[in-house]
This record gives structure tokens, sequence and C-alpha cells, in this order.
């Protein structure tokens, strides 16, 4: 969907704010584990059918990963150890969210099962790609950032119109929609490695 397009028109905000975060001694990890704590809080609360407070969750978690690479870049203290410490945050803070709303009465397993799939794949073969030399690669339909944005917007959904929509909420249609583009994503992010690797 292409949220992460947008990173550059909102990087006069965002170094500012990492820099100020820096001075007052908040270091990239501390940022990273602020982040998994935000969402682990987010998947308590939609678990508890919480939305709005689980939105709340999600947008400081959305937050604090944004900033923690911009930390370590301001502060002069980026490091792979840094790096990968983000990333496995983020995979569990993509788990304990899912699981949070298909645990609890928002969802049912087969759409949590879907969407955890299709999540976990994308953000694999993303990562992958490093692996087998091509370089990280992101693209595709949707992507963390993406899956974030519609967290916000179908949790206050949730939130607002509890009946949602042919018998299903919101959240259960959010997951149906992180499965399916979700396996499209890892598919067009295998495509794009496999293509390279041909070169």
């Amino acid at each position: 969907m292409g949220v992460d397009s947008f990173r550059p028109r909102v990087q006069g905000i965002i170094i500012p704010v990492a820099r100020a975060m820096a001075g007052m001694g908040i270091t990239p990890n501390a940022s990273s584990i602020i982040a998994f704590l935000a969402a682990a809080g987010a998947g308590v609360a939609f678990y508890f059918s919480m939305p709005l407070l689980g939105v709340l969750g999600v947008m400081l978690n959305a937050f604090f990963d944004a900033m923690d690479g911009a930390i370590a870049r301001e502060a002069g203290t980026a490091s792979m150890r840094g790096d990968y410490l983000d990333h496995v945050l983020d995979r569990y803070a993509d788990i304990v969210i899912i699981c949070g709303i298909f645990i609890g009465p928002l969802a049912s397993a087969p759409e949590g099962i879907l969407a955890l799939t299709g999540v976990l794949m994308s953000s694999y073969m993303g990562t992958q790609a490093q692996a087998v030399g091509v370089g990280r690669f992101y693209g595709g339909i949707l992507g963390r950032a993406d899956r974030l944005l519609l967290l916000i917007v179908f949790g206050i959904l949730a939130a607002f119109v509890p009946a949602g929509i042919l018998g299903y909420g919101f959240l259960a249609w959010l997951l149906l929609i992180f499965g399916v583009l979700g396996h499209v994503t890892a598919w067009q992010r295998f495509r794009h490695t496999w293509n390279e690797l041909k070169k």
C-alpha cells in the first residue's frame, strides 16, 4: 500500500524528536523494547475487547518503532545488534497483536492463523533476500507500516461499529486482509529475489 513511501516526507519531524530523545538518554534498544511492550499491551487490550486501548498501544508501538533507528543514527550508535533486536521484537510484536485479536472474541482462529502466516512469511521473505545476497527487500503491497495504519483504522471502526459488516467484526475482516495480502506480498518479494538471483 506504500505507507513507507511517505517516510522521507516526515523526516523533518522524526529527526528533531529522535535528537531530543537521544539527548534524554533514551537508547535505540530501549525504544525497540518500549515499542514491543506497547504492542504487548495492544494485544492484551484486543483480547479483552478494548479496541480503542488496543489502538493506543498500536500507535505507541508505531511511534517507538519509528524512533529506534532514528535515535541510533542521531546518536551515532547504529549497530547490527540493534538492527537484529529491532527485527526480532517487530516479529514478536506482530504475533502478540494478532494473537490478542483472534484468541479473544474479536475474531476466530482460522482468520488468525491466515493472518499470522501471511504476516510472518512476508517479513521472512524480506529478510531472506538479504540472506541470499540480494539485499533486504521490503517491497510489495502490504508492508509493516501499512499493517499498523490498518490496525489503527480498523480498531477504531471496531470500537464504534461492533456489529461489523456481514456478520464479521472489523478486526476479523482485518485479519483476513492481513492473511491474503500478506501472502501476496510474500510472493511479490519471493519473485523479486528469484529474478535478482538470475542475474
